[in-house]
C-alpha cells in the first residue's frame, strides 16, 4: 500500500538512493549521482521548509510497506500557483505509485493550501512522466523552449491542473 509521509532526519540513505542510477537521468544535473552530504543538505531542507511560514514547499516520501521508494515535492511558486514533481527508484517504475502519489498531492493541495492552479513538466525524452502527470488529471499546454542545465535549449511538455 502506497502512502505519503513529510520526510525525517533518518531518510537520507534513502533519498540518495532514489536519486541515483537510471532514476537521474532527466533531472536537473543529468545523470548527477547525489552524495551522503547532498542527500542530508535535501532532507534539511525538507526539514526546514516544514517550520516555515507561510511554507513555501512540502517534500513527501513515497513509501511502500514502509519502504521510501520515491520522493514528491509540492512547490508555492506564487500566491494560488505552484508546481510538482516527483521522482521513483528506478526499481519501482511501472506500478502506478507517481500516478498514485500525485493524485494524493493535487487533492492535499487543493484541500489544505491556497493554490488554485498547479503546474509541472517533464523532459521530453521521458513520456512515462507525462503520462503519469494525465493519468492525475493534468493537461498539456504545449511546449515552451526552456534551457536545459548544459544551457541547450528544449521543448519540455508543460502540464497544467486546476482546482474544481
Amino acid at each position: 500500500m502506497l502512502t505519503l509521509r513529510e520526510l525525517a532526519v533518518d531518510d537520507s540513505p534513502a533519498i540518495r538512493r532514489i536519486y541515483s542510477g537510471a532514476s537521474v537521468r532527466f533531472t536537473h544535473g543529468y545523470g548527477y549521482q547525489m552524495t551522503d552530504e547532498d542527500a542530508r543538505h535535501r532532507v534539511a531542507r525538507a526539514l526546514e521548509s516544514a517550520r516555515t511560514s507561510p511554507r513555501p514547499r512540502w517534500d513527501f516520501g513515497i513509501t511502500v510497506v514502509g519502504d521510501v521508494i520515491g520522493m514528491i515535492s509540492l512547490r508555492v511558486r506564487e500566491p494560488g500557483l505552484g508546481t510538482l514533481s516527483y521522482i521513483l527508484r528506478e526499481d519501482c517504475w511501472g506500478n502506478g505509485y507517481a500516478t498514485q502519489a500525485a493524485k494524493r498531492v493535487v487533492d492535499f493541495a487543493f484541500a489544505h493550501t491556497e493554490l488554485k492552479h498547479l503546474e509541472a513538466k517533464h523532459h521530453p525524452a521521458n513520456p512515462a512522466s507525462g503520462r503519469v502527470l494525465a493519468k492525475a488529471g493534468f493537461t498539456c499546454l504545449g511546449l515552451p523552449d526552456l534551457r536545459a542545465e548544459d544551457g541547450v535549449v528544449v521543448p519540455y511538455p508543460v502540464y497544467e491542473i486546476r482546482c474544481p
